[in-house]
């Protein structure tokens, strides 16, 4: 396990301490080689975990003990089981590809090394957040991949719109930790650990229909930390702006890892939230409504990275969802089917980018296919994978998601309408992204010559195109497995004992099953149809559609002015109240004080030298005067 931690940290070290002197190409093999011994470990103790019974397939490490205050107990302890395994291998698995990708991505870079310096950090800290047994070592990850981020997102920070980027996503973020820490308070208080397995333990002895109750609070603060970490309303906003930083930045940790960081933290502790119903029903509306709002503002988007980005946002708000409805499982399984169909998007979008010279206008792109065929079957495969066209990775994890939300006695058929809804506009804008990149006339500027990335950066794109075709496959459901020689779902099994059960939960139907999932898919294929229509056939009509319902176009294109509405609410009047205190308090009255008081030295000290004359006559007067004086002070007592 020390291996599989510490590999990436010495990657950074060794990049970070020379990084002036590593050209692109030994940093990226450096930082590359860090990781696959990285994957090659975490391989090997998730091989152990499944020799072990199912019922204690767990392999936990105990390093030193951190703090010992009173009562308060924390060990620097790491744990692999069913639920973090999963984790370690997307991380080193899918990191890998992208540290390989980015050898190719960043070779002109002259800042390479300390970029590949940064990405190795940013997976050691992840490694830290999924691994560690409590939540305060998960919190220690939680900040480190939050500076990370920071650091990557305003890597090109002489840039001042991508500098900025980068803050953006720190203080978001900063508002969501605070609330993290506030849940952490109140479970300790509550139940004196930190400890995930101790705190689930104690967990069925604590079911609470109250607002106010510990666990209830406890809960929901933990989970707007999440909607920081993981882009969630009310604090989404930071990660479109994120794609500011270099793309395979946007691939690791704006698609397949960080921004699920939030959601791997509610499946960790899902005993302590299944008892706080009033938490899930929250977790469950906000995810919905994330999906469908990032869904809707995807549709409009013009930057191929910011299309690929609110498909992050609607994505996670499918794993919320998901966990609202207790379906921990099934978040899970997204997570991971995510990974693998977001990072080729986001790397293909990256190889895109490269041929395009740093275009990233959809406009100005159209018929690269015939330019770049290995990046144009990838990305059509997991444009595949995404909509939920069935045999793809997405099409399982999706429909999964929607069956539980539909049959759940946490879900509703609002709750399952909002899914489907989602999942049809995802179809739509998702169609529109391939259409308008590359189908149709060529729009290609005179000037540029698009041409097919290098083997650097087309094999993870294979590599990501087949696991989306093929990682759904271990969660192929019931009603599809008896059919195909009675297929085992290996991922329920494998989750089974570290998920509780959803109180009052009975097996959907096979016919309602297959219903949704034909409702599901019927729904995809139409809405991509007529995507492929609108913008390779007629390519007009989509200009007159949206010149008929300008005003909403224009809300929907402005992101529904949320950014504009945080600045004058909240941003604007927290900037005027900070230069007022510092005005009126600090310059006028502190500093005022402070000056005040040296002034009256300096007085005081002008008045003593005023009458240290050195004339030996005044002095013998001045001895005189204080003799009388003094005497007369006697007498009169």
């Amino acid at each position: 396990m020390a291996l599989l931690i510490l590999a990436p940290f010495v990657g950074f070290l060794i990049n970070g301490v020379r990084y002036k002197k590593h050209s692109a190409n030994v940093a990226g093999v450096i930082a590359t080689s860090a990781i696959a011994i990285s994957f090659i470990s975490a391989i090997l103790l998730v091989l152990d975990v499944v020799a072990m019974p199912a019922e204690s397939r767990k392999i936990a490490v105990s390093f030193f003990e951190w703090m010992a205050v009173d009562k308060f107990k924390v060990n620097a302890g790491f744990v692999v089981d069913q639920i973090s395994s999963i984790m370690i291998l997307v991380i080193t698995g899918v990191g890998t590809l992208i540290h390989l990708f980015s050898i190719g991505y960043m070779h002109h870079d002259k800042g390479a090394a300390k970029y590949f310096a940064y990405l190795n950090l940013f997976i050691f800290n992840m490694l830290l957040l999924v691994l560690g047994d409590s939540l305060l070592v998960m919190f220690v990850g939680w900040e480190g991949v939050g500076l990370c981020s920071y650091l990557l997102i305003g890597f090109w920070f002489t840039d001042k719109e991508k500098a900025a980027a980068g803050m953006k996503a720190f203080i978001t973020n900063r508002v969501g930790d605070a609330a993290f820490l506030l849940g952490m308070f109140i479970l300790f208080i509550t139940f004196g650990t930190l400890n995930f397995s101790e705190l689930n333990a104690l967990a069925p002895t604590t079911a609470e229909a109250s607002w106010l109750g510990a666990v209830t609070l406890g809960t929901l603060f933990l989970f707007i930390g999440a909607t920081g970490k993981s882009a969630q309303i009310p604090l989404y906003v930071w990660l479109p702006d994120a794609m500011a930083g270099p793309t395979p930045v946007s691939a690791l940790i704006h698609a397949a890892t960080m921004v699920t960081a939030g959601v791997y933290m509610i499946v960790r502790l899902n005993p302590l939230f299944i008892m706080a119903p009033n938490t899930m029903m929250v977790i469950a509306i906000i995810g919905a409504a994330t999906a469908v709002l990032a869904a809707t503002i995807g549709m409009t988007q013009w930057d191929i990275k910011k299309v690929l980005a609110y498909s992050t946002v609607s994505q996670l708000g499918y794993m919320f969802l998901a966990c609202g409805v207790g379906a921990f499982g099934a978040a899970m399984f997204h997570l991971m089917t995510h990974a693998f169909f977001k990072a080729l998007m986001f790397l293909g979008s990256g190889s895109v980018i490269h041929a395009m010279h740093e275009e990233q206008d959809i406009r100005k792109m159209g018929g690269l296919k015939k330019y770049m065929p290995i990046t144009h079957v990838t990305f059509f495969l997991g444009w595949l994978a995404i909509i939920g066209m069935p045999p793809f990775a997405g099409f399982f994890s999706k429909d999964e998601i929607l069956a539980y939300t539909f049959n759940s006695p946490l879900g509703s058929p609002i709750l399952w309408a909002m899914g489907a809804l989602g999942a049809t506009l995802t179809a739509f804008y998702m169609t529109r992204l391939m259409a308008l990149t590359f189908w149709g006339k060529s729009r290609v500027p005179s000037d540029v010559h698009p041409h097919e990335s290098p083997a650097l950066m087309t094999i993870p794109l294979i590599v990501l195109g087949i696991l989306s075709v093929i990682g759904g496959w271990i969660g192929i459901p019931h009603v599809i497995g008896e059919h195909l020689g009675h297929l085992p779902n290996v991922w329920e099994h494998w989750l089974h004992p570290m998920i509780s059960p959803i109180p009052g939960w009975t097996a959907i139907d096979h016919t309602t099953e297959w219903t949704l999932m034909g409702v599901s898919v019927g729904l995809a294929l139409i809405s991509a149809i007529v995507a492929y229509q609108f913008y390779v056939k007629s390519p007009e009509t989509p200009k007159k559609i949206a010149d008929s319902i300008k005003p909403v176009y224009n809300l929907v294109y402005n992101k529904y002015f949320v950014d504009e509405a945080y600045f004058g609410f909240i941003i604007n009047p927290l900037v005027s109240i900070s230069k007022n205190t510092w005005y009126y308090i600090d310059v006028n009255f502190i500093d005022k004080a402070t000056y005040l008081a040296g002034d009256l030295a300096r007085g005081m000290g002008s008045f003593v030298r005023s009458i240290q004359t050195g004339n030996m006559q005044q002095y013998a007067m001045y001895i005189g005067i204080g003799v009388v004086v003094a005497l007369s002070f006697v007498i009169m007592r």
